[in-house]
């Protein structure tokens, strides 16, 4: 036996059972066996004699089947299929029995009655996805039947088949006079959506006039996907789930209901002139409308392609989270008071957060002590208290800030939200701008920036925290960063005065003031912007621009603490003597 020839050859490969046989024998078992034995003597073995097929054996609620071409195979199946659906017109559906279908065509091992490979598990696995009265057949067979059968194909995308370890693209068959082969694929219920925000994004669009290059594309997506994994506040649709759209023109609504997502990503990839540039849009699946667009370019530089491409992912995810975060506010705002969950609440307080004024600044604080009310253990709404605290101080909105609140909130944010990027970020830059604790600030921030690299929002607290701690040049990178990350924030501005504080504490006073005025500029009257300037000019020995800008704090913060604030900028510097005459001549006192 050892020295014998195993037979092998090409062979289109059939495999079918009936769908739901367990349920029909227990009904009923003789007449399912009488039933099944009929339509296999009279409509299911002629068409494949018909079609010079044979049974290789029978599997007892189904039957493997070989032919010599897959043109034959799908024919003899669309025969046996409709003749099937035509005997069952009229049965009560719980009695019917129908058919599920796979065909492959692939290298087999032949023996007397059976015959083995992975031609003939494919085949199996693809019946297994098939629809009751459905053909699913792999691409391979497609390419060998396509316009030379009686039916049309919809193209299902790459399946991840059970213990075959290779994606098996995959096609659904439907005949042409209109008698369905296969149920509508994408006909299922739809799922429902997720308690949070949805997204799935699908396989861009290679448009880099090379095949070579899909690895690019594809890694490019996947890499959006990880990235928006890392943000806690949504539910991201698994990349073996989206990529089974790929090459295929969709529907968009058809997919938000086939994964269950509000949200949707698409675009292309493409190249031109030594650049590399990507085109994106966010869609709401459920409503069909799109809720942005935008492109992203950069120039490819001898073999930095993975660098280039780390950087445009990090554009895009910085682009479209924001946006996705604005819509779901605006859908919380539309919902009826009694029925608002910690979410919406953290939504609502988001929305009076975002217009950045006291009044609004107080309704934030309590809508995020109302979320925290309602669901203990949710981390964010803690790290977003934090930061009404911390904008309080800094507009010099009130007199006091209760420190043991802060404390405690910090230290709740802390214990529960280790894995929450936005809790630790707020919760960090309170431990340095209240408590003096950079150490442990930097600690902090440094893990909300590893949990999510594209968060600009931590890396912009980063930047205040290093500044705090010293390090300029660490804090003007992060800052950045911040900026590259999201430069159409509504409060820019924030980072701009986060810039000139950073440059500032690097003794870099003339930067210090340009970044300032940019900030003055969003938001007149900035006392943060203001502060800067004063303490760079009285640096810098321009005393009566020091001046101006400190009555216009005097103005906006009528009492001693703006003399304090300046003071502290200042004794940050390492030569004390300078910067306490540059005080004095200022006007200010210690």
């Amino acid at each position: 036996m050892a020295g014998e020839r195993i037979e092998r050859r090409l062979a289109a490969v059939l495999a079918a059972d009936v769908a739901g046989y367990s349920r029909l024998m227990h009904k009923d078992e003789e007449a399912t066996h009488t039933k099944l034995a009929s339509l296999l003597a009279d409509d299911v073995l002629p068409a494949i004699a018909e079609h010079r097929g044979r049974i290789v054996k029978n599997t007892g609620d189904g039957f493997l089947a070989e032919f010599p071409s897959a043109v034959e195979a799908v024919r003899a199946a669309l025969q046996f299929q409709t003749r099937t659906k035509e005997l069952s017109t009229g049965e009560v559906e719980d009695r019917r029995i129908v058919f599920r279908v796979g065909v492959n065509i692939g290298d087999v091992i032949v023996e007397a009655h059976d015959i083995f490979g992975d031609g003939v598990n494919i085949a199996a696995r693809l019946e297994s996805i098939a629809q009751p009265g459905g053909i699913c057949i792999s691409s391979f067979a497609y390419d060998q039947v396509r316009g030379k059968v009686a039916a049309e194909f919809v193209d299902l995308g790459e399946q991840n088949l059970k213990n075959i370890d290779r994606p098996v693209r995959t096609y659904a068959a439907k005949l042409k006079d209109g008698a369905v082969s296969a149920p509508d694929p994408w006909s299922k219920k739809p799922l429902p959506l997720p308690d949070k925000p949805s997204i799935a994004v699908l396989p861009f669009e290679n448009m880099l006039g090379d095949p070579g290059q899909e690895y690019f594309t594809d890694g490019m997506v996947e890499d959006i996907i990880t990235a928006l994994s890392r943000f806690k506040s949504l539910f991201v649709i698994a990349r073996n789930s989206t990529f089974v759209y790929k090459g295929r023109s969709v529907d968009i609504k058809l997919v938000g209901r086939e994964l269950g997502v509000r949200y949707v990503l698409e675009g292309s990839v493409r190249k031109a002139a030594g650049r590399i540039r990507i085109t994106g849009q966010l869609i709401d699946a459920v409503a069909g409308s799109h809720l942005w667009a935008d492109k992203f370019d950069d120039r490819v530089d001898g073999d930095n392609i993975f660098d280039l491409q780390d950087g445009l992912v990090a554009r895009v995810v910085g682009a479209i989270a924001p946006r996705i975060e604005q819509a779901e506010i605006e859908r919380a705002k539309q919902k009826s008071t009694i029925s608002l969950d910690a979410y919406d609440l953290y939504l609502r307080g988001l929305s009076s957060w975002n217009r950045w004024t006291k009044v609004d600044n107080d309704q934030a604080l309590k809508l995020f002590y109302a979320a925290i009310d309602r669901d203990p253990e949710f981390s964010t709404p803690y790290g977003l208290a934090i930061s009404c605290y911390i904008m309080d101080r800094s507009s010099h909105w009130s007199n006091y800030q209760d420190k043991t609140e802060i404390a405690r909130l910090i230290h709740r944010a802390r214990d529960i939200g280790m894995d929450d990027p936005i809790a630790l970020c707020w919760a960090a830059h309170a431990m340095a701008m209240f408590f003096g604790e950079n150490d442990e600030a930097i600690s902090l921030v440094t893990r909300a920036t590893e949990l999510d690299t594209n968060l600009a929002i931590a890396w912009a607290r980063a930047g205040w925290i290093n500044a705090y701690a010293g390090d300029a040049g660490r804090a003007i990178d992060s800052v950045h960063r911040a900026i590259r990350l999201n430069p159409l924030d509504p409060r820019i501005f924030l980072a701009y005065s986060a810039m000139a504080f950073a440059h500032f504490i690097g003794r870099r006073e003339a930067e210090a003031i340009e970044w300032a005025i940019k900030a003055l500029q969003l938001k007149p009257d900035w006392p943060p912007a203001l502060r800067v300037i004063a303490a760079s000019n009285a640096v810098l020995g321009f005393y009566n621009e020091a001046q101006t800008s400190v009555a216009k704090l005097y103005a906006l913060i009528p009492d001693e603490r703006i003399s304090t604030g300046l003071v502290n900028y200042l004794k940050r510097q390492q030569d004390k003597e300078h910067y306490s005459n540059a005080l004095r001549t200022a006007g200010l006192r210690e």
